[in-house]
Order: structure tokens, then C-alpha cells, then sequence
């Protein structure tokens, strides 16, 4: 016995149609994989990066951190042999400005590169001015010996009295420049921290 199947025209118009919509749906189904994998990619990328900015930036300020401990020992010797009697006289002044809250020249209106550029412009580790403590202070022991110039502090003094007040040559504001790296791809950091003079009584 024989079963012949009869389709109407409308059927076989239906049919047809279907053939197509599977491959539709395999290539949106396919994109939708694509645009998946393609986040993935950037976001393992990505945290390969902050990562790395991260590790920098706490370089930077552990160059900070070296350059306020040696500053702080450089300054006890200089009051301890009696080299200092007060802060007066050792605070930076140049460029002009630079401790007046004023201008524009102001340290905190500057950005650390720009200060360090104004200190040292010729990036050399030797002060073009007066009265700075540490100048790209290299510290950190290189591979085969040495010391790595990629890693600096920089450490100077202002009067915090500058922009106006009651002039007090007992206290002061350190400032370091920690850094990593050079040129454009230099990271840093920088810390104020408030000195003073302890008062035996």
C-alpha cells in the first residue's frame, strides 16, 4: 500500500521560507559568540594593565616613602652637628613663586613632573636651584650591582608661612617627589608631610 502526502501551494511556500531561517538563527547565534569572546579578550587585557598601573603606582610611592625617611635623617643630622639652627634659610624659593599660594607658579598648582622639570630640568640628578635636599635621588640596587636609575626621589622644603601668617622658622613642610620610570612614561607620587622642631623644655 502506497501513501501519497498531498501539500496545498500555501505549504509548500511555508516550507521554503523555514529553509533559510535555520542559518539566520546559526549566524546570530554565532555573532552573539563572537561579540562574547571579544569582551573576554578585553577585559583579561585590561586587568593585565590596572594590574600593572597598580604595581607602579605603589612604586611610586614607596620612592615617596625612601625619599621622606632619608630627607628626615638628612635634616636631624644637620639640627644634631649643628649645621641648622632653624628651617629659615633652607626652604626652596625658586622659581619664583613656588611657596606662594598665590601664583601660579605654586607647587601645589604644578604637577610633580612639572616641578622636577623646574628643579632639574636636564633630568641629570643635579639641581638647577637652591635649597633641595634629594634631586633624583637613585636608591633602589640594580640587577649586577649598581643602583636602578628607573626608581627617584626627589625631596625639598617649603615655608608654610610663605603665602602669609606669622613667619615660624620651627616648621615646615617636606615634600617628596617619588617617581618611576622617566621621561613620558614616568609614574609619581608625591607626599607633604608637616616638620617641626622639637622644643626642649
Amino acid at each position: 500500500m502506497k501513501i501519497i502526502k498531498k501539500f496545498n501551494n500555501n505549504q509548500l511556500q511555508h516550507a521554503r521560507h523555514e529553509r533559510g531561517s535555520g542559518l539566520i538563527i546559526v549566524i546570530l547565534v554565532m555573532t552573539f559568540l563572537l561579540g562574547i569572546g571579544l569582551v573576554l579578550l578585553t577585559v583579561t587585557s585590561t586587568g593585565s594593565k590596572v594590574a600593572g598601573n597598580i604595581r607602579t603606582q605603589q612604586q611610586a610611592f614607596n620612592a615617596a616613602e625612601a625619599g621622606f625617611d632619608s630627607a628626615k635623617i638628612a635634616i636631624e643630622s644637620s639640627f644634631s652637628n649643628e649645621f641648622w639652627t632653624s628651617f629659615d634659610g633652607h626652604y626652596l624659593t625658586e622659581p619664583a613663586g613656588i611657596d606662594d599660594p598665590l601664583s601660579v607658579s605654586y607647587f601645589r598648582r604644578l604637577t610633580d613632573q612639572e616641578i622636577l622639570n623646574y628643579i632639574d630640568p636636564e633630568g641629570d640628578g643635579t639641581p638647577n636651584v637652591a635649597n633641595v635636599i634629594f634631586c633624583r635621588q637613585i636608591y633602589v640596587p640594580a640587577e649586577g650591582g649598581g643602583l636602578n636609575p628607573r626608581f627617584t626621589f626627589t625631596a625639598f622644603l617649603i615655608d608654610d608661612e610663605a603665602g602669609g601668617g606669622t613667619p615660624d622658622a620651627t616648621d615646615v613642610l617636606l615634600v617628596c617627589i617619588g617617581s618611576v620610570g622617566t621621561g613620558s612614561n614616568m609614574t609619581t607620587t608625591r607626599l607633604e608631610i608637616e616638620i617641626e622642631i622639637e622644643t626642649i623644655i
